[in-house]
């Protein structure tokens, strides 16, 4: 299995916007964040960008991965930068789905580091 087309897809999820999360998004896809966030399901992820900023950047360290047919799991830290903020560490993983063809993020969650 290929897993470099996840990873950037990965790294679009960080740094995109919604256009990106409509188009590569499973429709009843979750993202657990840490409070006051939480728990994000389908239409709620994309709604829940338009209420902060973007980050910057990102750098994926630690990168594993595993898959089999049509799920793949990535796991990985992540150090991401917005403007004007300090650094956001956290252990990251997020499984996706081949639908109709096209890999889409079934479930992202993020365990910020302590």
């Amino acid at each position: 299995m290929d897993f470099e087309p996840l990873w950037d897809m990965e790294k679009r999820f960080w740094l995109d916007g919604p256009d990106f999360y409509k188009s590569s998004l499973a429709s009843d896809a979750r993202m657990v964040f840490p409070p006051p966030v939480g728990i994000l399901a389908g239409k709620q992820i994309v709604e829940g960008l338009k209420q902060g900023p973007r980050w910057q950047s990102v750098d994926f360290e630690e990168k594993t991965e595993t898959g089999s047919g049509n799920t793949a799991v990535l796991a990985y830290k992540a150090t991401g930068q917005r403007e004007n903020d300090d650094p956001y560490v956290a252990l990251c993983a997020s499984t996706y789905v081949k639908s109709e063809g096209s890999w889409v993020l079934l479930a992202h969650q993020q365990t910020p580091e302590a």
